[in-house]
């Protein structure tokens, strides 16, 4: 087994994982990004980019040349119900530069960050690492043990952040169990062509499930909200059920998904948790993004979460590393204490407030959820859900 030092370890190369290691290197840290995988191309991840993540990108004095790669802007979120259509959030109510959120695929988010780390000198992205346990002594952890094709390697480290996701190893490694929370849907994903010029309304809901489409270019990605765990029902009610539930949205494309979805291979489920730990952190380690919070797919809040974390996480805990430095455990607590109202609110409006947006058995239509009425009866409502969406309630900044 190969050892080798660093100053932290980053595991995951996710959005949290690569703004943590980025910015961190900015510091004048030394930087290990561990991921698993050869590259970043993978489908169906989330590819929303919000108005707070952009501004820590103008602030880095990139924001001109991320805006070049390829994307979409959504000015506003609707709603369509059989009680009818409703703004939901509009994001030019919001102010600043950014009035919008901007569809990106995560794989070019990704690259542009790593591009940007692999400038200093003292960031290090080692793809190809599967971290299996996090390394301890003394009862702190002091580094990882990653699988690569050369062979076992071991990193220490005076910190690890593990951004590795909902079904994190290290926050398993350390013992940190989530509380879970009932998510109130599952969500099945694919893709169909777009015809140029085509423009649909962002949300519909039907009898048993929503249908969002979200404007890719030259595609349309599809989400169809199903109930919670009723994934094996939809697939034994047969591909024809999903044309039909399509096609009841839009003709068109109805036709287009009979041609381009043959069967389930061309589906992909996202089982959906909303938890959270209830400690963030063991001497050494600090959990962040999904590893620390699972959120719902709505809005695509978890992205901006999982970055915002990552801004904070470097911001606070940037000049003890820099210093050499094991942060404490209060310095590590202080980044949950930072972090932790934003989740809470996030998640209490995705398990409660917009509950009654997602169907509850297959054989129900839903008709008026409450937080569209709200938002249709006083419209000036809908700039608040767009802050709430593509702000937060913490935005962080860099510096």
């Amino acid at each position: 087994m190969r050892t080798e030092q660093t100053t932290c370890v980053v595991v995951g190369g996710g959005p949290a994982g690569m703004m943590a290691g980025l910015l961190l290197a900015r510091q004048g840290v030394e930087v290990v990004v561990v991921e698993k995988h050869g590259d970043f191309l993978r489908d169906f991840r989330g590819d929303t980019v919000h108005p707070s993540t952009l501004r820590v990108i103008e602030e880095l004095g990139w924001i001109d040349e991320f805006l070049r790669l390829p994307h979409s802007r959504v000015s506003t979120i609707t709603v369509e119900t059989p009680a009818g259509r409703t703004d939901f959030a509009d994001f030019s109510k919001i102010g600043g530069k950014y009035p919008y959120i901007a569809f990106m695929p995560q794989w070019d988010v990704l690259d542009f960050l790593a591009s940007k780390g692999a400038a200093y000198p003292n960031f290090r992205l080692v793809q190809k690492a599967e971290a299996v346990e996090l390394v301890r002594e003394g009862g702190r952890a002091t580094g990882v043990r990653a699988r690569t094709p050369e062979g076992d390697l071991e990193l220490r480290a005076n910190l690890v952040i593990a951004a590795d996701g909902r079904h994190s190893t290290m926050r398993a490694s350390a013992g940190l169990r989530p509380a879970a929370s009932k998510a109130p849907m599952d969500v099945l994903w694919f893709r169909l062509s777009r015809s140029p010029g085509e423009d649909l309304t962002f949300l519909h809901t039907g009898e048993g499930f929503v249908l969002i489409t979200i404007d890719r270019g030259d595609y349309w990605q599809m989400a169809y909200v199903i109930p919670q765990g009723a994934y094996e029902h939809v697939r034994g009610e047969g591909v024809e059920r999903l044309r039909a539930d399509v096609a009841a949205v839009d003709t068109a494309l109805g036709e287009r998904l009979t041609r381009e979805i043959r069967d389930w291979d061309d589906v992909k489920l996202l089982s959906v948790r909303v938890d959270r730990l209830r400690t963030w952190y063991r001497p050494g380690l600090l959990c962040i993004g999904d590893a620390a919070h699972a959120m719902s797919p709505a809005g695509g809040v978890g992205i901006n979460l999982a970055v915002q974390d990552a801004v904070a996480a470097a911001r606070m805990l940037g000049p003890a590393l820099k210093a050499g430095r094991v942060p404490t455990a209060d310095e590590l607590r202080r980044v949950q204490r930072r972090r932790e109202l934003p989740v809470r609110a996030v998640q209490l409006a995705q398990i409660h407030m917009l509950a009654d947006l997602y169907p509850k058995d297959r054989g129900s239509t839903v008709e008026r959820p409450f937080a569209a009425r709200v938002v249709r009866r006083f419209p000036f409502l809908n700039g608040w859900t767009a802050r709430f969406i593509g702000v937060g309630v913490r935005p962080e900044r860099v510096g």
